[in-house]
């Protein structure tokens, strides 16, 4: 084991007589103006050891699926890290270049995916495209170290070079400069940043949870059995509950309509035109709307209403085909795209929410799978093909129920994407002012939990 591990003495970079290069002005880029009172060092300086990783032989059984966490790229995700996706063997550490690192070192991607660094919480393997920063923790807390160099990760992306994967190389890594406070203050810092770091992986839980439940409410609802019914009928893509109509999609259509191939524009001549990137998430969104100059029998053919379902009839995705939503009525005359299909359903029989429910469901797009054809690199759908389609229909006012328990749950994980969104961006403005000596925590009462304790 010690035969592998890649000390620093090995890494120490040539002289400057050497090389014929001012290092430090060379990586000083990184660092901007930090108080008189924190001190310029490179991670060479904070650090006790460096370790390099590799990858047993893949052929070799014996070397795999053991108890070691063997850490790559595919394992970059947070500040923290318990397992991960790939586990190997003592065999396979004693028999490759890899080495163990401790537990709360700070292991860093440099090729592949470069920076991203996070601590190891139990002992940890890594492969040829990590290193392992083991700290000195008598002058760096190991938590404040992987905040400070997420701060660096642009630079250290910039510094990316390689024929066919970016790296960085271990030289660059160590000459890396940081402002480094006193271990009071680190540990504050850290407190504050990972305080942050934990709503935010709460949040993501809870958000997770409602992807979850949404996707058992949606299989619930157009699934065999649903709300408690008996299935009376099976279709290829799944039973129709007791009381539910099965009916073909052109039996519940009043209109459909190809969009508009007139050329659109940015100089807002014209009517408001929604195109493909302008239906997203099941919603109409109205960013970064074209206009197209229409006659009034245009107009009167391609005005949308309220109700209107817009479906994606082409793409070179198929996973996109015949997504859909509703258009809601605003308060000026909107048209759209060819790319686009309009539907106008019977209200007396379907709401337009229940069929864009429907049409986005796996169910739905199980449905609509065997319609989509290839052309020319293009996925498409047709008007005729959407006729053809068999669609389970419940009463009115359970449709109703069906649209506003599914809708229930996508406003609660709304909320949450736009509450982590929020704290995301209020980390990323508290590491600026932190980590550069901006905003000081010297005076602070800020108390100092375990978790942060524990790395020094």
């Amino acid at each position: 084991m010690s035969e592998q591990e890649a000390t620093l003495d090995e890494f120490t970079p040539e002289t400057e007589e050497e090389t014929g290069e001012q290092t430090s002005d060379r990586h000083l880029p990184e660092v901007g103006e930090i108080p008189d009172d924190w001190n310029l060092v490179t991670v060479e300086e904070i650090s006790d050891n460096l370790l390099g990783g590799g990858t047993p032989s893949k052929s070799e059984e014996d070397y795999w699926d053991g108890d070691i966490p063997w850490a790559s790229v595919k394992d970059l995700n947070g500040i923290e890290l318990y397992e991960t996706e790939d586990y190997i063997t003592e065999c396979g550490v004693e028999n490759s270049a890899t080495n163990i690192a401790p537990a709360n070192s700070i292991i860093i991607s440099t090729r592949m995916t470069v920076g991203e660094p996070f601590l190891n919480k139990v002992e940890m393997a890594i492969n040829q495209d990590m290193k392992a920063i083991i700290p000195n923790k008598k002058r760096a807390n190991p938590l404040f170290l992987v905040y400070s160099l997420w701060d660096k990760d642009p630079y250290l992306k910039s510094l990316g070079r390689g024929t066919t994967v970016d790296g960085i190389t271990t030289k660059d890594l160590l000459l890396t400069h940081l402002g480094l406070p006193s271990l009071e203050e680190q540990r504050k810092i850290a407190t504050v940043l990972y305080t942050v770091d934990r709503a935010i992986e709460k949040t993501e839980e809870i958000i997770e949870h409602l992807d979850i439940l949404k996707s058992g409410v949606v299989q619930e609802v157009f699934s065999e059995g649903t709300l408690d019914h008996e299935t009376y009928q099976t279709t290829k893509s799944g039973g129709v509950p007791e009381g539910w109509e099965l009916a073909a999609f052109e039996e519940v259509i009043t209109d459909t309509r190809y969009g508009t191939d007139t050329k659109s524009n940015t100089n807002s001549n014209g009517y408001p035109t929604l195109r493909i990137p302008n239906v997203v998430n099941k919603r109409i969104t109205v960013d970064n709307l074209k206009h197209t100059p229409l006659d009034e029998d245009e107009l009167e053919r391609l005005e949308l209403e309220d109700g209107d379902i817009l479906v994606l009839r082409t793409n070179g995705n198929p996973n996109y085909v015949g997504r859909c939503a509703t258009f809601h009525e605003r308060d000026e005359s909107f048209v759209f795209a060819s790319y686009l299909i309009r539907v106008r359903v019977d209200e007396s029989r379907v709401s337009p929410g229940y069929v864009r429910e429907f049409l986005n469901s796996p169910r739905g797009r199980s449905e609509m799978a065997g319609w989509i054809r290839s052309s020319a690199g293009n996925y498409n759908l047709s008007v005729g093909a959407m006729e053809k389609f068999q669609m389970p229909i419940p009463s009115l006012e359970e449709q109703d129920e069906i649209v506003e328990k599914i809708t229930e749950v996508e406003k609660a994980i709304e909320t949450n994407r736009n509450y982590r969104d929020n704290l995301q961006r209020l980390k990323r403005g508290l590491m600026q002012d932190l980590l550069s000596g901006t905003v000081r925590t010297t005076d602070t009462n800020i108390q100092v939990p375990d978790d942060v304790l524990q790395h020094g």
